[in-house]
């Protein structure tokens, strides 16, 4: 059987698959209907990728319990008790994804302090095994 850790790093890549599907979606619509401004849509994608990134995960984890990637893993987050996380939850635990290289401290520290990631643990929030 595929580790947890495993299964979540796939998550993660599939969730940037779904998150790239949409960015070109949208950058294709807002490339056709802005064609005449002087600015090209990937100047404006540097400032608003992460954002909505961050959005994604945000909103994914807090209303559905799980992300499209974690659904598919059979991955979801919880509080420790069992419950659907709260919004504060949500939005500090995901504040490493914003960028990719800060989430690879948030696991490494998280790893030091001989615990799964270091903002969980903050957040006291764990990733459970839906096939358990």
């Amino acid at each position: 059987m595929v580790s947890i850790f495993t299964r979540r790093v796939i998550a993660y890549v599939m969730d940037f698959f779904v998150v790239s599907a949409v960015m070109w979606i949208i950058s294709f619509l807002l490339n056709f209907a802005l064609s005449s401004y002087a600015f090209t849509i990937f100047q404006v994608f540097t400032y608003v990728v992460p954002i909505l990134i961050f959005v994604y995960f945000v909103m994914c984890e807090k209303i559905y319990g799980a992300t499209v990637g974690k659904s598919i893993m059979y991955l979801q987050v919880r509080s420790r008790n069992g419950a659907w996380i709260s919004w504060p939850q949500a939005i500090v635990r995901n504040i490493t994804k914003i960028y990719w290289f800060p989430i690879i401290f948030d696991w490494a520290i998280g790893k030091i302090l001989n615990t799964d990631r270091l903002l969980n643990t903050i957040t006291k929030t764990v990733v459970i095994d839906e096939l358990r």
